[in-house]
């Protein structure tokens, strides 16, 4: 027996004939996680959906990320207020893969972690008819790029949906800053900018060390080692570089080939001391495969990059860090987009109780006044879609206050984004066109920023 199997129901969901109830309907997800070796694969279960199955199968070596998924599980499905009722049918082993595409237990796959190889194992299993939701990247390295045009290409022909979990579109602080950046009697049209002062310019900040649902996280080793998982900007940055597409041209193909020019990239280290990595991963010691960056005792990990490119003519700036702890406040997103009329501005300091806030910023007073007489129509109109929206004017800036009815947060995100897969998996024509051309986009420009930091390194 190359492996074992065994179902692990830890389900309070009441009644047998509750149970009974929630089964398989045809034109139900019967999902598929596929080597949980992150955190995320995890926040999709956070909550029931009644479009999905109930009992969730998972293929997976024995490891103890699988087994820290299985608890947090666990964990959902025992909390005292809303639990939920999930039955997982584990299956591990050496061979796991090759057992899922030959039992096929379900239609959807999901992948989380285990970056590299990972665009392989979506492939096959689109060539084995399934419907795939991966969290992202699915690439870390620019040579993969034409692997991942053929994937889509792929599941485009096969009539399957494939899809990356973009959470950050459903901020609402990111929602409304793409609403203001394409009003042009508010904003204006984009400014192209410069290298020294950029037409858009974001920030993004993680936190090794944090809570994730309450707990906290750990951390396989492998994390920490950039050819497995990518360096920042090939992981984390993917969602950046989505956003300042996703923002300026909505729902508009971008041409990797044509529209975009990386100019310039750095990477640098965060420095890890021994009890820190001990601290988020459990091991004892750095492990073997780390050894190439582990320098007098301490981990250089390479979780830090800036690149500079344009996107259309316009000079983008982006900034992806990861810090060992926040002092203050949580992971971090910041972005400005300059526009002929005025600048709209992401923020998230201490002024904002470091949770983000959305300013409109006009580029002069002299237009002031007519900025925020257009941005008044605009957001009663926005009023539709968001009741209780509002704007405070202190100056030359407005902030937009926004209610607390649509600040869900980021574990939140993972449901509204499965809940819109839910569309493409029952009618897979109806995944935009755009969608394909931007997501390749993105991950050009985050491999081929990863590969101009490296340049010259040892």
């Amino acid at each position: 027996m190359t492996g074992f199997e065994f179902l692990f129901g830890v389900l309070l969901a009441g009644s047998c004939a509750a149970l009974a109830a929630m089964r398989d309907p045809g034109d139900r997800v019967k999902l598929v996680i596929v080597d949980p070796g992150h955190f995320h694969a995890t926040l999709i279960q956070r909550e029931m959906y009644p479009w999905i199955a109930p009992r969730v199968s998972v293929y997976a070596p024995l490891s103890p990320e699988l087994l820290d998924y299985m608890s947090r599980i666990a964990l959902f499905n025992t909390r005292k207020e809303n639990p939920t009722r999930w039955e997982l049918d584990v299956h591990t082993g050496p061979d796991f893969f090759d057992r899922l595409l030959a039992e096929h237990p379900g239609n959807v796959v999901m992948f989380a972690g285990r970056n590299r190889g990972k665009i392989d194992r979506i492939a096959r299993s689109i060539e084995a008819g399934f419907h795939v939701f991966a969290d992202k990247p699915w690439i870390i390295a620019s040579e993969d790029l034409p692997k991942l045009e053929q994937a889509l290409d792929l599941a485009e022909q096969k009539g399957l949906a494939a899809y990356d979990i973009m959470t950050e579109r459903f901020e609402i602080t990111s929602i409304l800053q793409r609403e203001l950046v394409n009003s042009p009697e508010v904003f204006g049209r984009m400014v192209e900018g410069s290298a020294a002062d950029p037409g858009i310019r974001a920030r993004s900040v993680h936190h090794l060390m944090k809570l994730v649902a309450g707990v906290p996280i750990k951390r396989p080793a492998g994390f920490f080692d950039v050819k497995e998982y990518g360096e920042a900007l090939a992981d984390v940055g993917t969602h950046v570089a989505d956003l300042a597409q996703w923002t300026a041209f909505p729902d508009q193909p971008i041409d990797y080939r044509a529209d975009l020019r990386v100019l310039d990239a750095r990477h640098w280290p965060t420095v890890i001391t021994r009890t820190q990595f001990q601290q988020v991963t459990g091991e004892t010691d750095f492990t073997p495969a780390l050894a190439p960056w582990v320098k007098d005792g301490h981990l250089e990990y390479y979780g830090n990059n800036f690149v500079h490119y344009t996107l259309r003519g316009i000079h983008v700036a982006l900034d992806i860090l990861w810090n060992w702890e926040a002092k203050e406040g949580g992971d971090v997103y910041e972005a400005a987009f300059r526009g002929s009329r005025a600048r709209a501005e992401i923020r998230q300091g201490r002024n904002e109780n470091f949770r983000p806030e959305l300013y409109l910023v006009a580029n002069t007073p002299e237009l002031a006044g007519e900025v925020f007489a257009a941005l008044r129509r605009k957001v009663g109109e926005m009023q539709r879609a968001w009741p209780g929206l509002g704007m405070k004017v202190n100056g030359q800036e407005a902030r937009i206050e926004i209610p607390e009815q649509f600040r869900v947060g980021h574990e939140a995100h993972f449901a509204q984004v499965f809940n819109r897969f839910a569309g493409y998996f029952r009618d897979p024509k109806s995944l935009p066109r755009w969608e394909k051309s931007c997501m390749l986009a993105k991950y050009y420009v985050t491999t081929k920023g990863v590969e101009l930091s490296q340049q010259g390194r040892p």
